[in-house]
Formats: C-alpha cells, sequence, structure tokens
C-alpha cells in the first residue's frame, strides 16, 4: 500500500515541519500551495517532493486538480489538513469579508479537499485523516471570532466523519496546537508575554512538537485512535 500524505499549506510553518517530519520517516509527501510561491518551491527542493496547485477555498479548483490526482494516482494513505489563515479584530469591528474569507479558508476547506480525494481512500479502506485545529476553536479568543469559529467547526466535522469511516480502518482526529513557534508568533502586534502568563508550562510549543503527534496519528500504531481532539497546548485547556 502507497504511504503517500498530501499536507495543505505546507511551504512553511508548521505544514512545512510535518512535511519534514514525514519526509524523515519514509512517508511519500505530496506538498501544497494556493501558487507556486518562491517558498513552496524552496520547500520542493529541499525535500525532493512534489506539489498540488489549487486554492482550498475554491470548490471548483480543488474538484478538478485532486480528482486529476485520483484518476491517476493510487489512494493517499494520509490527508493533512493544515492551510488556514487568520484575519483577527473584534466582532463589532469585523467586516463581512474578514468573517467569510476566514471560514472559506479554514473550514470550507474541510469539503473542498476531503470530497474528491475520499472515495479511493474508502475503497482502499485504510487511511489517516488528520485535522488542523487550534486551541481558539475549543477556548476562544477574545478578536478572532471568525478564526474560533472556523477551528471550532473543523472539529465538529471531524467528529462526524470520524464516525462514518471508522468501520472502513480510516482514522479522523484533530490537532488543535496552541502557541507554537512560527513566523506568525514573531508579530509584534501579538502580546507574547500576557499569553504566556496564560500557559501553565510557561513557553510556546515547537514544530517538532506539533509535528510528532502527526506523524504518531498517521502510524500503524495509532489505528485504534479516532475521533480525538489532542491538544499540543502546554495545559492552556
Amino acid at each position: 500500500m502507497s504511504k503517500t500524505v498530501l499536507i495543505t499549506g505546507s511551504s512553511r510553518g508548521i505544514g512545512l515541519g510535518v512535511a519534514r517530519r514525514l519526509k524523515q520517516n519514509g512517508y511519500e509527501i505530496i506538498l501544497h500551495g494556493k501558487s507556486q510561491s518562491d517558498a513552496l518551491k524552496k520547500a520542493q527542493d529541499e525535500l525532493n517532493a512534489k506539489a498540488l496547485i489549487f486554492d482550498v477555498a475554491n470548490t471548483d479548483e480543488c474538484k478538478a486538480v485532486l480528482e486529476d490526482y485520483t484518476n491517476t494516482n493510487p489512494a493517499l494513505w494520509g490527508i493533512v489538513l493544515n492551510a488556514g489563515i487568520t484575519c483577527d479584530n473584534t466582532f463589532v469591528a469585523l467586516e463581512e469579508n474578514e468573517w467569510k474569507n476566514v471560514i472559506d479558508v479554514n473550514l470550507n476547506s474541510f469539503y473542498n479537499v476531503l470530497k474528491p480525494l475520499l472515495m479511493p481512500i474508502i475503497r482502499q479502506k485504510a487511511g489517516r485523516i488528520i485535522v488542523m485545529s487550534s486551541v481558539s476553536g475549543i477556548i476562544g479568543n477574545r478578536g478572532q471570532s471568525n478564526y474560533s469559529a472556523s477551528k471550532a467547526g473543523l472539529i465538529g466535522a471531524s467528529k462526524a466523519l470520524a464516525v462514518e469511516l471508522a468501520s472502513r480502518n480510516i482514522t479522523v482526529n484533530v490537532v488543535a496546537p496552541g502557541l507554537i513557534d512560527t513566523e506568525l508568533t514573531n508579530d509584534k502586534n501579538l502580546p507574547i508575554e500576557e499569553i504566556l502568563k496564560a500557559i501553565p508550562a510557561r513557553r510556546s510549543g515547537s514544530i517538532d512538537e506539533v509535528s510528532g503527534l502527526v506523524n504518531f496519528l498517521l502510524s500503524n500504531e495509532a489505528s485504534y485512535i479516532t475521533r480525538q481532539v489532542i491538544g499540543v497546548n502546554g495545559g492552556l485547556c
């Protein structure tokens, strides 16, 4: 059976870290980007990996690209839904496009990406789906009503899908990172010191700590773990 894994949003940050970890552990990886950016090309060169280009928020584009893939390749072993965006604002100041864009990319991508890829995995009767949510989707964060809604929606959708697929030996789990050291945490507008005070571990997490969990959930050892939401958050919730 092919052990190929698609990681959406994998040109940088957590997605690239997951791709690196999986490559080290013998998986064939497929990178993804909305466009053929310099960062994606650099990741492809580093990991000697192919990439698929599509906008996760565009249903028709996802269908065309991913159905073309499934028509010419064996079923995937794993899908890591990682692509996401933030557009923070207090709710009273939140514009319609700020709400819709975050929901489209973070939540509607669940349908857009999985729908064209799922039947071959079901026929294969084995596979792993890992959905990247956030601590914000569990406890909610000020200024993130759109982001929290999208990430909470992913949890509900994943739990429902896990029930549908469990008898087919396909697991569906959610990883919910807290504060993780990425380019986003270098944002000078983030009150990092205040955030750290709320974290019992009193530190941010690393990309390696997230990618290690994803690697485990893709493994045979995790075959009886499904419908779970696993936090990587230093005890924040």
